[in-house]
Parts: C-alpha cells; sequence; structure tokens
C-alpha cells in the first residue's frame, strides 16, 4: 500500500510540476520563481515523509491541532511549513511556535500573540497579509473567504513590521467563491504592487490552488497552495 501511494503520489506531483511551470513559461518567468506549497490537511504524516521523499520541502496545513502535532511529528525533515489556516486569537502564539510561515495574518489584534510566540520560541516567523478579495459589499464570514479588506491591509502590514520577530513578506488571497479566478487574482496584482510601493520587500504572493494555479501564476504568484492535485480527494474527517 505504501508503494502504491508513493507511486500515486509521485505521478500526481510531478503532473503539478508540470503545469506550473507550463504557466510560468506561458506568462514569460522562470519556472524557479514560483514555490510550491503541498497543502496536507486531514492526509497523514506517512504521507508528508512520502512528500519529503519525492523532493517536496514546503507544505501547509490550516488547522492548528493537526498542523501542531503533525509538524512535531515530522519534524526530522526539515520541512518549511505553513500555516494557510484562519487564525483564533487564543492559537496565534501557538502557531508561531511551530509554523515558518503564516499566511494568514488578516487582523491586527493577531500580531501581539504571534510576536509574543515567535519571540517565546527564539525565531523568526515569516508573515502574509490576507487579503479579502471578495467582491465590495459582499462582506466576510460563512459565505466569504476571510482576509483584510482594501481599507485594512495597510495597518496589518504595518503591524507585522514593526513586530520584533515578524517578518513582512508580503500578500496572500483565495479566488473568492462564486467568481471566475482570474479576475479576482488580477486585482491581486494591482494590490501588490501598491504594497510592494510601501513595502519593497515584501515581494511574495501566495495565491492559487489545484484548480486555478495557472491563472494566478499569470498574475504574478509566487507561491501556490496544491492538495488535491497531488495528494487526492482529501478523507472526510471532521
Amino acid at each position: 500500500m505504501t508503494d502504491d501511494r508513493r507511486a500515486e503520489t509521485a505521478a500526481n506531483l510531478e503532473t503539478v510540476r508540470e503545469r506550473i511551470a507550463a504557466a510560468c513559461a506561458s506568462a514569460g518567468r522562470p519556472a524557479d520563481e514560483v514555490t510550491l506549497v503541498v497543502v496536507t490537511k486531514f492526509f497523514p504524516a506517512s504521507d508528508v515523509r512520502i512528500l519529503a521523499d519525492l523532493g517536496v520541502r514546503t507544505v501547509g496545513e490550516n488547522r492548528y491541532q493537526e498542523a501542531s502535532a503533525k509538524a512535531a511529528e515530522c519534524a526530522d525533515l526539515g520541512l518549511s511549513w505553513h500555516f494557510i489556516g484562519g487564525i483564533q486569537s487564543n492559537k496565534a502564539a501557538s502557531i508561531a511556535g511551530f509554523a515558518d510561515v503564516v499566511e494568514s495574518v488578516d487582523r491586527v489584534k493577531l500580531v501581539g500573540a504571534l510576536d509574543r510566540g515567535a519571540e517565546a520560541a527564539g525565531r523568526t516567523v515569516d508573515c502574509l497579509v490576507q487579503v479579502s478579495l471578495d467582491p465590495a459589499g459582499d462582506g466576510r464570514g460563512a459565505a466569504g473567504r476571510s482576509g483584510a479588506g482594501p481599507d485594512e491591509i495597510g495597518a496589518v502590514a504595518e503591524a507585522v513590521a514593526a513586530a520584533g520577530s515578524l517578518r513582512l513578506r508580503g500578500l496572500m488571497a483565495v479566488a473568492p467563491l462564486g467568481e471566475p479566478a482570474r479576475p479576482a487574482f488580477e486585482r491581486l496584482a494591482g494590490i501588490a504592487r501598491d504594497f510592494r510601493a510601501d513595502h519593497p520587500a515584501a515581494t511574495w504572493v501566495s495565491a492559487g490552488m489545484s484548480g486555478d494555479l495557472e491563472d494566478a501564476v499569470a498574475c504574478g504568484a509566487t507561491h501556490v497552495r496544491i492538495g488535491s492535485a497531488v495528494l487526492g480527494t482529501r478523507p472526510l474527517i471532521k
């Protein structure tokens, strides 16, 4: 079973890598400009080990309890762990204790706790400001994606930049539900250009998933977060 799982994962991974390379070629970008973050939510630590053996160095998780346990179990692999899910204020410090990158910083009140957690762990944590790409007026919450609104991005970024144990790296976003991804990622590209005018070193743009990575790469994504296209349909775990 392990051999079958490795072969399946290897084939899927190669297909995704080819998709990324083709998208970069179409956009006139070097393929090494885009980092593949394999999202391992709901998949076992054994799959993380298979991925590491296949050359994957960056993995993403979005649930605190699962992420912290898996990072601890796979600590010997030397992977970069990205936390990409919504953050509860009371979990922020703990997340900063194991995550190398927190992609989902969407409000100022998280920053102090993340900074304290990183400082307590004796590490510097890279952070992305999560931007809402939902159409104006849709609001966020159950029907929309998380993320800071256009008038909130600057304050969140300034708070991260001022934190002693955090490093502002750029922006993250998810395409809105029920809307074509390309126009949303084009909006993100414009937001990112303005953002870099204020924060020149914050050049990362994390966008794109299994179904829309080509659109994200065409619009300047530096990181794509891919789950099902590499690991298959997620197990039904509550």
